[in-house]
């Protein structure tokens, strides 16, 4: 497959995405490439505080899935390199776009903002 670039990111990067929440920034980047096979995409919440907390998480992480995309829940960005999915690899870029605060209500909840 031909090189595909997209700002500081390259389908040939091996790419460490820590953090997501819906999981949509992974998933454009994925559609972006043309698959996700280079990529590993981690979440803070366990699959099924996503899937409570997130309207698009399930569509999202099918999608990713059916691109190649590695999915790893329960990751904490402060231990991460000894998580077993991760410990003893090598990446081109992680990329941490928020940190995740963690959600008490569902993301489009009035409360949740406040």
């Amino acid at each position: 497959m031909e090189e595909k670039w997209i700002k500081h990111y390259s389908s040939n990067h091996k790419i460490l995405l820590v953090g997501e929440g819906d999981f949509s920034f992974a998933l454009c980047l994925a559609k972006a490439f043309g698959s996700a096979s280079n990529m590993i995409a981690t979440s803070l919440d366990s699959k099924e505080t996503l899937l409570r907390n997130y309207a698009r998480a399930s569509t999202n992480l099918n999608e990713l899935e059916n691109l190649g995309c590695t999915i790893v829940h329960e990751v904490d960005a402060d231990s991460m390199s000894k998580h077993p999915s991760l410990e003893m690899k090598v990446f081109d870029r992680i990329v941490f776009n928020f940190p995740h605060a963690g959600f008490d209500f569902l993301e489009h909840q009035l409360l949740q903002i406040e």
